[in-house]
């Protein structure tokens, strides 16, 4: 089985992180660590990132043991660039499918 389709741990669940850029350009240039998941702590992933084409906003998908895990992740990575507001996804009320023309970046292809 390929790496981005491991199993999630029992402990795992998914986060949310909402991105309001302050300094879209710093965000973006500090946030390649995050798509690369550089410095991720053990067990945090990121999944998806979707930003806004004005660039002034992002929503991400991650997986972790822990909500506070990715806000301490993201909050050092980005800095003041970034307000990152981040929560749980009530996995029982959420759905997805994989979007059509989306890449797979190298770090989540495994």
């Amino acid at each position: 089985m390929r790496a981005a389709l491991r199993a999630r741990t029992v402990d795992a669940m998914y986060v949310i992180v909402i991105h309001q850029f302050q300094d879209p350009q710093t965000a973006f240039a500090r946030g390649e660590r995050l798509v690369m998941n550089e410095g991720a702590p053990p067990g945090v992933r990121g999944l998806q990132f979707y930003p806004a084409t004005d660039g002034s906003t992002a929503a991400c998908l991650w997986e972790s043991d822990s909500v506070e895990a990715i806000q301490a992740y993201v909050d050092s990575t980005l800095g003041d660039s970034s307000v990152n507001t981040c929560f749980e996804v009530d996995s029982e009320q959420a759905f997805a499918e994989q979007p059509l023309g989306l890449r797979t970046p190298a770090a989540i292809r495994g």
